[in-house]
């Protein structure tokens, strides 16, 4: 008769457990101020690593410069004119150009594929989600996410977004699928939509046009500036972005 497998001692387990939080200690790393028991350790452990190519952008690497979580969706917010479209486009070039796939699901039908080649987009790698409603929107993105997409970013136009608002057990599905993907989800809305399910939102200020050009000279519009600052999060410890960042966009 075959001996039981024997279990592995809690004591051993512990111990070794507690060694890791001494070295992190030590360390000086700033995950050392979130983690003070072995629960914390084995949830620090679990996290995905972030994604390092969204870093490359330089008003979101001054909230993370390691990058934007994956396994998260992160909600973006802002009105007309503020950048937001502009902002998923970088994220898509980034992510593109790090050799990543990503889709958009663009319900807002913005996205224009020759300003996307010149913003850096590789569309070899993009897959174009032109959905009619919200529901399709929902779909599709929730699919993306089943097929092992590292980037779903999910655009919803202008307002107002039809069924926009009450759907919240359907963005806490797609958290719940994000996380076990452990892809990057954004979702770009005029205003909050998410909810609870978003545990991290940002939002884009008003944009001010920037102009070439003085005194008696004609004066062309040369870019647009915004502000985005986080305006909700529970990630906790040193993943939170402290402040805000100004966002520049040139105009072609």
């Amino acid at each position: 008769m075959a001996e039981p497998l024997a279990k592995p001692e809690p004591a051993a387990a512990r111990r070794r457990a507690l060694e890791a939080l001494q070295g992190l200690a030590r360390s000086g790393s700033p995950l050392a101020a979130r983690v003070r028991t072995v629960r914390d350790w084995t949830a620090v452990r679990t996290l995905p690593p972030p994604a390092p190519w969204s870093a490359a952008l330089p008003a979101l690497a001054a909230l993370f410069p390691a990058g934007l979580p994956r396994g998260e969706l992160v909600e973006l917010s802002g009105r007309r004119s503020s950048g937001r479209f502009g902002l998923v486009t970088a994220l898509l070039a980034a992510a593109t150009a790090a050799g990543e796939n990503a889709a958009l699901v663009d319900l807002g039908d913005g996205l224009d594929p020759q300003g996307a080649v010149a913003a850096g987009v590789a569309l070899s790698r993009l897959l174009w989600v032109r959905p009619c409603d919200l529901a399709q929107t929902l779909a599709a993105a929730e699919s993306l996410l089943g097929g092992g997409f590292p980037l779903v970013a999910v655009d919803l136009g202008l307002p107002p977004v039809p069924g926009g608002r009450g759907a919240e057990a359907s963005w806490l599905r797609l958290a719940r699928g994000a996380r076990a993907a452990q892809s990057l989800l954004v979702v770009s809305a005029p205003y909050r939509v998410c909810g609870v399910a978003a545990p991290l939102a940002l939002v884009l200020g008003h944009g001010r046009a920037r102009w070439q050009g003085r005194g008696g000279e004609p004066r062309l519009l040369d870019g647009l500036e915004a502000a985005l600052d986080p305006a909700h999060g529970r990630l906790g410890g040193d993943r939170m972005p402290p402040s805000c960042s100004e966002l520049r966009f040139a105009v072609s």
